[in-house]
C-alpha cells in the first residue's frame, strides 16, 4: 500500500505561475483589467478560433453559450447523460428542456444515431460532450445540425488540447466551452471560456457575463455623457478576475507538455491492462486524438466475483484516489422529479455500473503510475473468477 494518498487529479503549479499571479497582485487591476483580454487572446490563438470569452467558471460559460444561442422556453437541447450535471443544467438555466441521447458502447461518447432519433420540431441545439478528452464524432453531429438547422455547443471541459481529424477542438462548432478547474489540463483556480468564430455570438457573450450592460456607443440609443451605460437584458456577473487570467496565461505555456504527459500515462495504463480479462480499457475513435483528462476502466463484471463498490473501496484502502465519472444525469433526483424517471438510457446506465476512474495528472511520476497499476491488478486478481 502507498504511504500517501494519490488523488485522481491535481493541478501542477510552478514558480512561474506564482510569479504571474504576484505581478497582477502588485499591479493596478485585480479584475476587469487588461490581463483578461490577453488570456482570451492566448486561448483563441491556441485553439484557432477568432474569439474567446472568459467566464468565472465552466458552468457560467455554458450558461452564457445557451443564452447567446437564443435557447429559451419551449426549446429542446440534446446532450449526453454521461457527463457532469452542468452540461444539462445550463439548458435549464435559460428555461429550455433537456433531452438525453444514449452513448456509444465503446467510446462512451454521445451516439449521433441516437441524437437523430431525439430531434423534434422543438429541437434548438446539441451539446455534445468530449467525455474524458476524447472527441465526439463531430462530422456526423455537424451533418445532423446542418440538416435540422441546429446550433452546436461543444462541452470541451475535458478536451483542451484534443484534436479531431487533425484539428484542435475549439474552433469547429458554433461555440465551444473549456473549463479551468484545478483537475483540468490547465487551471485558473476556477474559470471557463467560450470560443467561437461568430462575432454576433461573441458580442452577446461579452455583454451577458457583465449584467447585460454595454458601454458600446454603437449599441446605445442615447448617450448622456462619457459615464453612460445601458443594461439591455438580464445578464449575470460571471467575470473572471485578472488574478485568474494571469495564472491561466502562465499555465497555457505548459499545456502541450501537460497533454503529452497525460498521453504517456494513458499509454502505460493501456499496456499494463490490455490483456486483463477483468476489465476493459478505453477505446479511441479513429478520428480523434484524446487529451486524456480522465482514464476510465470498465470492469468486466462477469469475470469478477465482487461488485464495483468493493473494488473501488479496496483501491481507496490502497491510497489510490479512484473516482466515478459520472452518475448518469437523468437519474439524479432533480431530473427524476422533473419527469426523467421515465427516461431509459440503457447503455449509459450499464456503463455507470462498471466504471472506475483512475488517477491521471501530469505531476504523477512513473512510480505513481506503477502504484496504480499494481494495485488494480492485485485487487482484480483476488476476485477473478
Amino acid at each position: 500500500m502507498r504511504d500517501t494518498y494519490l488523488p485522481y487529479g491535481q493541478q501542477w503549479l510552478d514558480d512561474e505561475d506564482i510569479q504571474a499571479v504576484v505581478n497582477v497582485l502588485k499591479g493596478s487591476y485585480l479584475t476587469t483589467g487588461p490581463t483578461i483580454s490577453k488570456f482570451e487572446e492566448c486561448v483563441a490563438k491556441y485553439v484557432g478560433s477568432k474569439y474567446a470569452v472568459a467566464f468565472s467558471n465552466g458552468t457560467a460559460a455554458l450558461h452564457g453559450a445557451c443564452f447567446a444561442a437564443g435557447i429559451g422556453e419551449g426549446d429542446e437541447v440534446i446532450t449526453t447523460p454521461i457527463t457532469f450535471a452542468a452540461s444539462a443544467n445550463c439548458v435549464r438555466y435559460v428555461g429550455g428542456t433537456v433531452v438525453f441521447a444514449d452513448i456509444i458502447e465503446d467510446t462512451y461518447n454521445i451516439d449521433p444515431l441516437e441524437i437523430e432519433k431525439k430531434i423534434t420540431p422543438n429541437t434548438k441545439a446539441i451539446i455534445p460532450v468530449h467525455f474524458t478528452g476524447q472527441p465526439v464524432q463531430l462530422a456526423e453531429i455537424h451533418d445532423i445540425a446542418k440538416k435540422h438547422n441546429l446550433i452546436v455547443i461543444e462541452d470541451a471541459a475535458h478536451a483542451l488540447g484534443a484534436r479531431y481529424k487533425g484539428e484542435k477542438i475549439g474552433a469547429l462548432s458554433d461555440m465551444t466551452m473549456f473549463s479551468f478547474h484545478p483537475v483540468k489540463h490547465v487551471t485558473t483556480g476556477e474559470g471557463g471560456v467560450i470560443t467561437t468564430n461568430n462575432e454576433a455570438l461573441y458580442k452577446k457573450l461579452i455583454q451577458f457575463r457583465s449584467h447585460g450592460i454595454t458601454r458600446d456607443a454603437c449599441n446605445l440609443s442615447k448617450i448622456d455623457g462619457p459615464w453612460y451605460y445601458d443594461m439591455q437584458f438580464l445578464g449575470f456577473n460571471y467575470r473572471m478576475t485578472d488574478i485568474q487570467a494571469a495564472l491561466g496565461i502562465s499555465q497555457l505555456k505548459k499545456l502541450d507538455q501537460f497533454v503529452a504527459r497525460r498521453c504517456e500515462i494513458a499509454q502505460l495504463y493501456n499496456e499494463a491492462f490490455k490483456n486483463n480479462e477483468c476489465l476493459f480499457t478505453p477505446i479511441q475513435h479513429v478520428d480523434g486524438n484524446s487529451s486524456w483528462h480522465l482514464y476510465i476502466i470498465k470492469l468486466n463484471l462477469e469475470n469478477i466475483s465482487v461488485t464495483r463498490k468493493e473494488i473501488f473501496e479496496a483501491l481507496l484502502a490502497q491510497n489510490i484516489g479512484v473516482n466515478v465519472h459520472y452518475i448518469p444525469v437523468h437519474t439524479l433526483s432533480y431530473y427524476q422529479e422533473l419527469g426523467y424517471v421515465k427516461v431509459s438510457m440503457p447503455k449509459a446506465e450499464e456503463l455507470y455500473e462498471a466504471i472506475i476512474t483512475l488517477p491521471l495528472f501530469p505531476k504523477m511520476s512513473n512510480a505513481d503510475v506503477m502504484d496504480v497499476i499494481d494495485s488494480v491488478i492485485m485487487e482484480l486478481e483476488k476476485v477473478k473468477k
